[in-house]
Protein backbone atom coordinates (compact mmCIF):
# COMPACT_ATOMS: atom_id res chain seq x y z
CA UNK A 1 0.00 0.00 0.00
CA UNK A 2 1.39 3.52 -0.86
CA UNK A 3 -0.37 6.65 -0.92
CA UNK A 4 -1.43 8.06 -4.01
CA UNK A 5 0.99 10.73 -5.80
CA UNK A 6 -0.95 13.98 -6.43
CA UNK A 7 0.68 15.89 -9.36
CA UNK A 8 -1.89 18.34 -9.12
CA UNK A 9 -4.20 20.20 -6.84
CA UNK A 10 -6.67 18.17 -5.07
CA UNK A 11 -10.36 19.25 -5.98
CA UNK A 12 -13.11 18.94 -2.71
CA UNK A 13 -16.70 19.82 -4.12
CA UNK A 14 -18.72 21.10 -1.24
CA UNK A 15 -22.83 19.99 -2.11
CA UNK A 16 -25.71 21.61 -1.27
CA UNK A 17 -29.90 21.13 -2.50
CA UNK A 18 -30.48 24.32 -4.23
CA UNK A 19 -32.31 27.14 -4.20
CA UNK A 20 -34.08 29.76 -6.76
CA UNK A 21 -31.82 32.05 -8.33
CA UNK A 22 -34.32 35.15 -6.38
CA UNK A 23 -37.58 34.58 -5.16
CA UNK A 24 -39.68 35.14 -7.88
CA UNK A 25 -42.29 33.05 -9.57
CA UNK A 26 -40.03 32.35 -13.12
CA UNK A 27 -37.49 31.70 -10.93
CA UNK A 28 -39.65 29.17 -8.51
CA UNK A 29 -40.47 27.58 -11.33
CA UNK A 30 -37.74 26.87 -12.74
CA UNK A 31 -36.39 25.07 -9.09
CA UNK A 32 -39.07 23.38 -8.44
CA UNK A 33 -39.20 22.00 -11.76
CA UNK A 34 -35.65 20.45 -11.98
CA UNK A 35 -36.11 19.41 -8.37
CA UNK A 36 -39.27 17.79 -8.44
CA UNK A 37 -38.60 16.06 -12.11
CA UNK A 38 -35.60 14.14 -10.67
CA UNK A 39 -36.67 10.75 -10.11
CA UNK A 40 -35.12 10.09 -7.06
CA UNK A 41 -37.26 12.91 -5.73
CA UNK A 42 -40.56 11.42 -6.76
CA UNK A 43 -40.13 7.90 -7.28
CA UNK A 44 -43.59 6.61 -7.83
CA UNK A 45 -44.37 8.47 -11.51
CA UNK A 46 -43.16 6.78 -14.76
CA UNK A 47 -40.86 9.70 -16.38
CA UNK A 48 -43.30 11.25 -18.72
CA UNK A 49 -46.37 11.54 -16.04
CA UNK A 50 -43.48 13.19 -13.71
CA UNK A 51 -42.62 15.46 -16.03
CA UNK A 52 -46.20 16.62 -17.20
CA UNK A 53 -47.77 16.35 -13.52
CA UNK A 54 -44.51 18.70 -12.21
CA UNK A 55 -43.93 20.78 -14.95
CA UNK A 56 -47.87 21.07 -16.00
CA UNK A 57 -49.51 21.63 -12.97
CA UNK A 58 -47.61 21.56 -9.47
CA UNK A 59 -44.36 23.87 -10.16
CA UNK A 60 -46.63 26.60 -11.98
CA UNK A 61 -49.44 26.45 -9.55
CA UNK A 62 -47.08 26.19 -6.30
CA UNK A 63 -44.65 28.89 -7.95
CA UNK A 64 -47.57 31.40 -9.23
CA UNK A 65 -46.08 31.22 -12.58
CA UNK A 66 -49.43 31.14 -14.23
CA UNK A 67 -50.36 34.69 -12.43
CA UNK A 68 -47.39 36.67 -11.75
CA UNK A 69 -48.92 39.34 -10.16
CA UNK A 70 -50.41 36.59 -7.59
CA UNK A 71 -47.53 34.34 -6.22
CA UNK A 72 -48.10 30.88 -5.46
CA UNK A 73 -47.15 29.38 -1.94
CA UNK A 74 -43.87 28.32 -2.59
CA UNK A 75 -42.93 31.67 -3.89
CA UNK A 76 -44.37 33.45 -1.16
CA UNK A 77 -42.18 31.43 1.60
CA UNK A 78 -39.03 31.87 -0.25
CA UNK A 79 -40.00 36.00 0.00
CA UNK A 80 -40.21 35.37 3.89
CA UNK A 81 -36.65 33.62 3.38
CA UNK A 82 -34.86 35.71 1.89
CA UNK A 83 -32.58 38.21 3.29
CA UNK A 84 -30.72 41.07 2.34
CA UNK A 85 -27.80 38.35 1.56
CA UNK A 86 -29.99 36.12 -0.89
CA UNK A 87 -31.00 32.94 -0.52
CA UNK A 88 -29.64 31.73 2.80
CA UNK A 89 -28.72 28.55 1.69
CA UNK A 90 -26.40 29.97 -1.08
CA UNK A 91 -24.95 32.72 1.32
CA UNK A 92 -23.87 30.19 3.99
CA UNK A 93 -22.49 28.36 1.34
CA UNK A 94 -20.49 29.96 -0.13
CA UNK A 95 -19.19 31.52 3.76
CA UNK A 96 -18.45 27.38 4.02
CA UNK A 97 -16.91 27.53 0.60
CA UNK A 98 -14.49 30.03 0.91
CA UNK A 99 -13.29 29.12 4.99
CA UNK A 100 -13.04 25.79 4.07
CA UNK A 101 -10.38 26.67 0.94
CA UNK A 102 -8.24 29.10 3.40
CA UNK A 103 -8.12 26.47 5.85
CA UNK A 104 -7.43 23.71 3.54
CA UNK A 105 -4.25 25.69 1.61
CA UNK A 106 -2.88 25.88 -1.67
CA UNK A 107 -2.54 22.21 -2.60
CA UNK A 108 -6.40 21.88 -2.54
CA UNK A 109 -9.47 24.30 -4.61
CA UNK A 110 -12.44 24.09 -3.12
CA UNK A 111 -15.98 25.01 -5.53
CA UNK A 112 -19.44 25.22 -4.07
CA UNK A 113 -22.33 23.73 -6.09
CA UNK A 114 -26.30 23.10 -5.80
CA UNK A 115 -27.74 19.99 -7.10
CA UNK A 116 -30.52 21.96 -8.33
CA UNK A 117 -30.15 25.26 -10.08
CA UNK A 118 -26.78 27.63 -9.40
CA UNK A 119 -23.90 26.99 -8.80
CA UNK A 120 -24.66 23.65 -10.53
CA UNK A 121 -22.66 20.69 -10.52
CA UNK A 122 -21.74 20.63 -14.05
CA UNK A 123 -20.53 24.29 -13.92
CA UNK A 124 -18.19 23.14 -10.96
CA UNK A 125 -17.16 19.44 -11.97
CA UNK A 126 -15.57 21.75 -15.10
CA UNK A 127 -13.81 24.32 -13.32
CA UNK A 128 -12.02 21.30 -11.29
CA UNK A 129 -11.67 19.49 -14.29
CA UNK A 130 -10.26 22.57 -16.41
CA UNK A 131 -7.97 23.00 -13.21
CA UNK A 132 -6.50 19.39 -14.22
CA UNK A 133 -6.95 18.36 -10.14
CA UNK A 134 -5.48 14.85 -9.29
CA UNK A 135 -8.37 14.19 -7.42
CA UNK A 136 -11.89 15.05 -6.39
CA UNK A 137 -13.47 14.49 -3.00
CA UNK A 138 -17.52 15.18 -3.09
CA UNK A 139 -18.84 16.10 0.35
CA UNK A 140 -22.49 16.49 0.70
CA UNK A 141 -23.52 19.01 3.07
CA UNK A 142 -26.35 16.27 4.43
CA UNK A 143 -25.26 14.60 7.52
CA UNK A 144 -27.51 11.66 6.78
CA UNK A 145 -27.46 9.64 3.71
CA UNK A 146 -30.82 9.79 1.88
CA UNK A 147 -31.69 8.87 -1.60
CA UNK A 148 -33.12 11.60 -2.57
CA UNK A 149 -30.27 14.02 -1.55
CA UNK A 150 -26.52 12.41 -1.48
CA UNK A 151 -27.66 9.29 -3.67
CA UNK A 152 -28.99 12.11 -6.33
CA UNK A 153 -25.58 13.90 -5.98
CA UNK A 154 -23.87 11.50 -6.59
CA UNK A 155 -26.03 10.01 -9.61
CA UNK A 156 -25.41 13.24 -11.29
CA UNK A 157 -21.50 13.07 -10.16
CA UNK A 158 -20.76 10.19 -11.85
CA UNK A 159 -23.58 10.84 -14.86
CA UNK A 160 -21.15 14.28 -15.94
CA UNK A 161 -17.59 12.62 -15.29
CA UNK A 162 -18.57 9.82 -17.43
CA UNK A 163 -18.85 11.76 -20.05
CA UNK A 164 -15.22 12.53 -19.74
CA UNK A 165 -12.00 10.49 -21.38
CA UNK A 166 -10.38 10.75 -18.31
CA UNK A 167 -11.36 10.62 -14.83
CA UNK A 168 -9.67 11.64 -11.77
CA UNK A 169 -9.83 10.15 -8.32
CA UNK A 170 -12.58 10.18 -6.95
CA UNK A 171 -13.69 10.12 -3.45
CA UNK A 172 -17.93 10.63 -2.59
CA UNK A 173 -18.58 11.06 0.79
CA UNK A 174 -21.55 9.16 2.03
CA UNK A 175 -22.40 10.50 5.39
CA UNK A 176 -21.00 11.75 8.65
CA UNK A 177 -24.35 11.71 10.96
CA UNK A 178 -22.52 11.07 13.76
CA UNK A 179 -18.91 12.79 14.06
CA UNK A 180 -17.78 13.84 16.62
CA UNK A 181 -17.32 16.96 15.61
CA UNK A 182 -20.41 17.61 13.70
CA UNK A 183 -22.23 16.66 17.00
CA UNK A 184 -20.59 18.94 19.22
CA UNK A 185 -21.42 22.13 17.11
CA UNK A 186 -25.11 21.36 17.33
CA UNK A 187 -24.90 20.28 21.18
CA UNK A 188 -22.55 23.57 21.96
CA UNK A 189 -25.50 25.51 19.98
CA UNK A 190 -28.21 24.20 22.35
CA UNK A 191 -25.98 24.61 25.51
CA UNK A 192 -25.54 28.64 24.10
CA UNK A 193 -29.33 28.87 25.01
CA UNK A 194 -29.11 28.25 28.18
CA UNK A 195 -29.70 25.01 31.03
CA UNK A 196 -31.92 21.90 29.01
CA UNK A 197 -33.94 21.48 32.11
CA UNK A 198 -35.62 24.42 31.03
CA UNK A 199 -37.51 23.16 28.47
CA UNK A 200 -40.50 21.46 28.77
CA UNK A 201 -39.32 18.66 26.20
CA UNK A 202 -37.07 18.45 23.14
CA UNK A 203 -37.34 17.94 20.16
CA UNK A 204 -35.41 16.51 17.31
CA UNK A 205 -37.24 17.16 13.78
CA UNK A 206 -35.30 15.93 10.63
CA UNK A 207 -36.70 16.17 7.27
CA UNK A 208 -39.14 13.55 6.10
CA UNK A 209 -39.24 10.60 3.86
CA UNK A 210 -42.20 8.46 2.39
CA UNK A 211 -42.10 4.53 3.91
CA UNK A 212 -41.53 3.55 0.55
CA UNK A 213 -38.20 5.34 -0.04
CA UNK A 214 -36.79 3.61 3.19
CA UNK A 215 -38.44 0.22 2.46
CA UNK A 216 -36.22 0.22 -1.51
CA UNK A 217 -33.06 0.97 0.56
CA UNK A 218 -33.80 -2.71 2.60
CA UNK A 219 -31.81 -4.83 0.61
CA UNK A 220 -32.62 -7.60 2.57
CA UNK A 221 -36.76 -7.18 2.25
CA UNK A 222 -37.04 -8.00 6.11
CA UNK A 223 -35.87 -5.49 8.22
CA UNK A 224 -37.18 -2.07 7.29
CA UNK A 225 -40.66 -1.21 8.95
CA UNK A 226 -40.74 -5.52 9.52
CA UNK A 227 -43.39 -4.97 12.50
CA UNK A 228 -44.65 -2.05 11.07
CA UNK A 229 -43.12 0.36 13.25
CA UNK A 230 -39.74 2.08 13.33
CA UNK A 231 -38.25 0.20 15.84
CA UNK A 232 -35.38 -1.35 13.56
CA UNK A 233 -33.68 2.48 13.71
CA UNK A 234 -32.95 2.06 17.07
CA UNK A 235 -29.43 0.77 16.34
CA UNK A 236 -27.26 0.66 13.35
CA UNK A 237 -26.72 -2.68 12.04
CA UNK A 238 -25.21 -4.12 8.54
CA UNK A 239 -28.61 -4.45 6.86
CA UNK A 240 -29.62 -0.34 7.99
CA UNK A 241 -26.27 1.31 7.76
CA UNK A 242 -27.48 3.25 4.72
CA UNK A 243 -31.15 3.97 5.98
CA UNK A 244 -32.16 7.54 6.35
CA UNK A 245 -33.88 6.89 9.31
CA UNK A 246 -31.75 4.67 10.80
CA UNK A 247 -29.29 7.65 10.68
CA UNK A 248 -31.43 10.36 11.80
CA UNK A 249 -31.88 8.50 15.20
CA UNK A 250 -28.35 8.09 15.65
CA UNK A 251 -27.61 11.62 15.50
CA UNK A 252 -29.92 12.28 17.86
CA UNK A 253 -28.59 9.58 20.20
CA UNK A 254 -25.38 10.91 19.22
CA UNK A 255 -26.62 14.41 20.71
CA UNK A 256 -28.41 13.46 23.79
CA UNK A 257 -25.40 11.20 24.83
CA UNK A 258 -23.42 14.58 24.61
CA UNK A 259 -25.86 16.67 26.43
CA UNK A 260 -26.70 13.85 29.19
CA UNK A 261 -30.75 13.69 28.30
CA UNK A 262 -32.77 12.02 30.29
CA UNK A 263 -34.59 9.27 28.81
CA UNK A 264 -38.24 10.30 28.23
CA UNK A 265 -36.96 14.12 28.00
CA UNK A 266 -36.82 14.11 23.79
CA UNK A 267 -38.87 13.20 20.59
CA UNK A 268 -37.43 12.01 17.56
CA UNK A 269 -40.01 13.54 14.87
CA UNK A 270 -39.96 13.98 11.13
CA UNK A 271 -41.29 16.75 9.33
CA UNK A 272 -42.06 17.95 5.56
CA UNK A 273 -44.55 15.38 4.58
CA UNK A 274 -46.37 15.31 1.25
CA UNK A 275 -49.16 13.67 -0.19
CA UNK A 276 -51.17 10.84 1.34
CA UNK A 277 -48.67 8.03 1.82
CA UNK A 278 -47.17 7.00 4.82
CA UNK A 279 -43.96 8.95 5.50
CA UNK A 280 -41.62 8.40 8.48
CA UNK A 281 -42.91 8.31 11.93
CA UNK A 282 -43.97 10.58 14.09
CA UNK A 283 -44.67 13.64 12.61
CA UNK A 284 -43.37 16.79 14.04
CA UNK A 285 -46.07 18.39 13.55
CA UNK A 286 -48.29 15.62 15.80
CA UNK A 287 -45.98 15.68 18.38
CA UNK A 288 -46.16 19.12 18.76
CA UNK A 289 -49.95 18.81 18.98
CA UNK A 290 -49.61 16.22 21.91
CA UNK A 291 -47.24 18.16 23.77
CA UNK A 292 -49.20 21.28 23.89
CA UNK A 293 -52.62 19.50 24.43
CA UNK A 294 -52.61 16.55 26.43
CA UNK A 295 -48.83 17.40 27.80
CA UNK A 296 -49.42 20.87 29.08
CA UNK A 297 -45.81 21.98 27.24
CA UNK A 298 -45.19 25.60 27.25
CA UNK A 299 -41.53 25.36 26.16
CA UNK A 300 -39.61 23.37 23.82
CA UNK A 301 -36.57 23.20 22.34
CA UNK A 302 -36.39 21.93 18.73
CA UNK A 303 -33.32 21.04 16.86
CA UNK A 304 -33.12 20.39 13.05
CA UNK A 305 -30.40 17.90 12.29
CA UNK A 306 -30.72 17.46 8.75
CA UNK A 307 -29.67 20.72 7.59
CA UNK A 308 -26.89 22.67 8.53
CA UNK A 309 -27.53 26.04 7.11
CA UNK A 310 -31.06 28.55 7.64
CA UNK A 311 -33.95 27.21 4.64
CA UNK A 312 -37.43 26.90 4.13
CA UNK A 313 -37.40 24.12 6.60
CA UNK A 314 -36.07 25.27 9.56
CA UNK A 315 -36.41 28.73 9.81
CA UNK A 316 -40.30 29.25 7.93
CA UNK A 317 -41.58 25.91 8.71
CA UNK A 318 -40.55 25.21 12.28
CA UNK A 319 -39.77 29.36 12.88
CA UNK A 320 -43.12 30.69 12.07
CA UNK A 321 -45.70 27.90 10.86
CA UNK A 322 -45.02 25.38 13.54
CA UNK A 323 -44.61 27.84 16.20
CA UNK A 324 -48.39 29.36 14.85
CA UNK A 325 -49.62 25.75 15.55
CA UNK A 326 -48.31 25.54 19.19
CA UNK A 327 -49.53 29.03 20.02
CA UNK A 328 -52.72 28.18 18.86
CA UNK A 329 -52.95 24.13 21.36
CA UNK A 330 -51.82 26.08 24.04
CA UNK A 331 -48.13 26.28 23.76
CA UNK A 332 -46.08 29.47 24.07
CA UNK A 333 -42.29 28.97 22.22
CA UNK A 334 -40.81 26.89 20.34
CA UNK A 335 -37.11 27.90 20.23
CA UNK A 336 -35.09 26.19 17.32
CA UNK A 337 -31.55 25.26 18.06
CA UNK A 338 -29.55 27.83 15.57
CA UNK A 339 -28.49 26.27 12.41
CA UNK A 340 -24.69 25.80 11.74
CA UNK A 341 -23.92 28.29 8.91
CA UNK A 342 -21.36 29.85 9.03
CA UNK A 343 -20.33 28.73 12.50
CA UNK A 344 -16.50 29.06 12.65
CA UNK A 345 -16.86 25.50 14.64
CA UNK A 346 -19.18 24.25 11.58
CA UNK A 347 -16.20 25.33 9.37
CA UNK A 348 -13.02 23.50 11.59
CA UNK A 349 -15.62 20.22 11.63
CA UNK A 350 -15.62 20.33 8.12
CA UNK A 351 -12.24 20.98 7.61
CA UNK A 352 -11.33 17.80 9.71
CA UNK A 353 -13.85 15.37 8.01
CA UNK A 354 -12.01 16.65 4.88
CA UNK A 355 -8.42 15.96 6.10
CA UNK A 356 -9.82 12.44 7.47
CA UNK A 357 -10.91 12.06 3.78
CA UNK A 358 -8.11 13.00 1.83
CA UNK A 359 -5.90 11.85 3.97
CA UNK A 360 -7.58 8.20 3.36
CA UNK A 361 -7.26 8.64 0.17
CA UNK A 362 -4.69 5.49 -1.16
CA UNK A 363 -3.80 2.60 -3.81
CA UNK A 364 -3.14 -0.21 -2.74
Amino acid sequence: MHVQKHFGKQGILLVNLGTPDEPTPRAVNRYLGEFLTDPRVIDNLPGPAQQLLVRGIIAPIRSGIVNPFKPGGSTKLYQELWTENGSPLKYYGEILTEAVAKEMGDDFIVRLAMRYQNPSIADALKELMDAEVSSITIFPLFPQYASATTGSVHQEVMRLLSKEQIIPNVNMVNSYYEHPDLIRVFADNARDLGPMDQWDHIIFSYHGLPQRQLKKGDRSGCHCYADGTNACCSSISRVNQFCYSAQCHATTRAIVAELGLSEGSYTTSFQSRLGFDDWAKPYTIDVLEDLAKNKGAKKLLCFSPAFVADCLETTIEIGLEYQEEFEEWGGEHIQLVPSLNGDPRWIAAVVEMLREEVGSNVVL
